[in-house]
């Protein structure tokens, strides 16, 4: 058994979560032994489809019209499209009629959680859907003491740190973010994530270059430098408003960074208030739960120790035997 994991555009996804998705899946097929292309004209088995654009229309068609057994990776979503990009709320609803079409063309759907997968079937799609988590490599993903030190030393930073990573959209909540920042001057604020300027919205790119004075934007770091962060904060604040699992989620969890997030329905299964995480629904209760973690230091451990258990719960090793598991059963049912 081969598979074409397919995702267009690599240069632009590279710093989205969909380009990082696509690698979890390398890494978790590697993990259990599955033989994987990324280049179309190779021979393989079966498509495993990551992007919505010209290129994977092209591909689908073409795999399809070879009998080829297609998996679609349900990424995308018209609610997490929303509040993005320049336009991206004038595109939504195109978008999602482009969704319902690709989707529906496929053989299987895997979506990142049962609440992305909710989602998927209430727009009247009725093809087989599992939910599977992209998964976190726990093995690269772990606490780093010394690269949490340098990151503090080389950035000549002494008060309680904040982060959080993403791209810096106002569906992410990079406008809130700022918003406690400015209301919280004892603390260092730090976002990590691609800038791609020419894609924002005006006002966003309006904060980016004008941000509280607590506040930085280094832009998009590679995943080996952003382990510094994760191990040196006091506080992921994670204020996103959708998503359809949040693979930084899964970053925070795994280097055991106590998180606090918005209580939106991604997270209500797998994330618990008080237990692997605090859930805030205002910037009023996302401070009060960052004055918490300041303060104590046993609620810090029991978040970052119960973190790092559904880390493991989601390891690469594990998302690769699940993903191994569709793809027999895919071929099995085509034949």
């Amino acid at each position: 058994m081969k598979v074409l994991l397919y995702s267009e555009g690599k240069k632009l996804f590279s710093k989205s979560g969909v380009g990082m998705a696509l690698k979890h899946q390398m890494s978790a097929l590697d993990k259990v032994g599955v033989k994987y292309t990324t280049n179309e004209e190779d021979r393989f088995d079966i498509v495993h489809i990551n992007t919505i654009g010209p290129g994977a229309e092209r591909v689908l068609k073409k795999s399809k019209k070879s009998g080829i057994p297609i998996i679609y990776h349900t990424h995308t979503t018209y609610e997490d499209f929303r509040n993005s990009f320049t336009f991206s709320n004038t595109i939504a609803p195109l978008l999602k009629k482009r969704l319902i079409k690709l989707y529906s063309s496929a053989d299987f759907l895997i979506s990142p959680t049962e609440y992305a997968k909710k989602l998927i079937m209430n727009y009247g799609i009725t093809l087989p859907i599992k939910a599977v988590s992209n998964g976190v490599d726990n093995k690269k993903f772990t606490r780093s003491k010394s690269l949490a030190e340098s990151f503090l030393s080389e950035n000549q930073i002494h008060k309680p740190l904040v982060v959080s990573v993403g791209l810096p959209f106002e569906r992410k909540g990079v406008i809130d973010f700022c918003q406690i920042a400015d209301k919280r001057k004892d603390l260092t604020f730090y976002w990590f994530g691609a800038k791609i300027s020419s894609l924002l919205p005006a006002k966003i790119r309006r904060l980016l270059k004008n941000p509280p004075d607590n506040v930085k934007f280094p832009g998009f770091i590679p995943q080996e430098m952003i382990i510094g962060p994760y191990s040196a904060c006091d506080v992921f604040l994670f204020p996103s408003y959708e998503e359809t699992e949040g693979i930084v989620v899964l970053e925070a969890l795994a280097t055991e960074a106590p998180i606090v997030l918005r209580d939106i329905p991604v997270y209500s299964e797998w994330m618990k208030h008080e237990e692997n995480c605090l859930k805030g629904n205002n910037n009023q209760e996302f401070i009060k739960h960052i004055d918490r973690l300041l303060e104590s230091n046993s609620l810090r451990k029991k978040l970052s120790s119960c973190g790092k258990e559904t880390a493991l719960e989601r390891d690469l090793s594990i998302i690769g035997q699940k993903l191994k598991n569709i793809y027999l059963e895919v071929l099995d049912n085509k034949l």
